[in-house]
């Protein structure tokens, strides 16, 4: 990171989503407007839809990084974070659309809360529904279990996504999640042996045990159009499995993780969990 001369730095890592990146691109630069100083990044991960081409051309107040490979959701934020200059980082998925609003909302909520390291928002699907998990607690062992006989036995959800107050939590999703630059320095930004998947749990983890908390605000929203691809993409679902070993081999040990495997992964509850 450089020296703060922006109040935010957006960075946003794309790949193979030109259609959706033009619309969250006109959406964020449009809230940028609205604030005194603040700056675009985007990572493309060597798309093949000729998505970088796309920004050089239409968009040319945009800082763009090119990929040569896909190096993945974490080591290309990173390289976001690196370039930024930002007091405030927000890590922006493509697949999103902000209102006008949104950025100095979330500026005025860090500034008024000194302690939050991170902060996520509410994630509204395009048809106006919340979408869950965008927000929750570590996911420990006990924790899995308790959500698979509250989803499986007792077929409700574990949380309430649509709180209707701030609160704290344990992890914010990385889809729209907003980070204070001094505590990134202090923490080190995303873990690069996560290809996808848990990096914001990774982190979320790390901002708390240096003594930040990390907020969930419903008071801001941005509408998110992902979420399916874990589902139908087996690749995918080998890197979500992957990533959630990785982080319990490193938060909890390898105890952990081999019953994690015992348990969960023989039945696939991993991924009917938290799709």
């Amino acid at each position: 990171m450089k020296g703060q001369s922006h109040d935010i730095s957006v960075i946003i890592v794309s790949w193979n989503t030109v259609a959706l990146l033009k619309e969250c691109l006109k959406s964020v630069l449009k809230s940028l407007q609205c604030i005194n100083k603040g700056e675009l990044i985007v990572v493309d991960n060597s798309s093949s839809d000729n998505s970088a081409l796309f920004v050089e051309q239409e968009f040319t107040e945009v800082h763009l990084i090119k990929n040569d490979k896909n190096l993945g959701f974490s080591k290309a934020n990173n390289q976001g974070i690196e370039a930024s200059s930002g007091r405030y980082l927000l890590l922006l998925n493509s697949d999103t659309v902000v209102n006008e609003d949104m950025l100095p909302n979330l500026i005025k909520f860090m500034d008024e809360n000194p302690d939050a390291g991170a902060c996520g928002v509410r994630l509204i699907r395009p048809d106006g529904t919340v979408q869950p998990f965008g927000f929750g607690k570590d996911p420990t062992l006990g924790y899995l279990i308790k959500r698979v006989l509250t989803s499986f036995i007792l077929h409700k959800p574990l949380h309430n996504w649509s709180p209707d107050k701030v609160i704290e939590s344990d992890w914010v999703s990385g889809a729209c999640l907003m980070l204070r630059s001094e505590v990134i320095r202090h923490t080190g930004p995303l873990d690069e042996n996560i290809f996808m998947y848990f990096e914001d749990n990774d982190l979320c983890l790390r901002i708390r045990k240096a003594g930040w908390k990390v907020y969930y605000n419903p008071h801001i929203s941005v509408i998110h159009i992902g979420g399916q691809s874990l589902a139908k993409n087996p690749e995918a679902q080998t890197a979500y499995n992957h990533s959630l070993q990785y982080f319990y081999k490193k938060n909890y040990g390898l105890l952990q993780q081999l019953m994690l495997k015992a348990l969960f992964f023989p039945y696939r509850f991993t991924i009917r969990v938290f799709s």
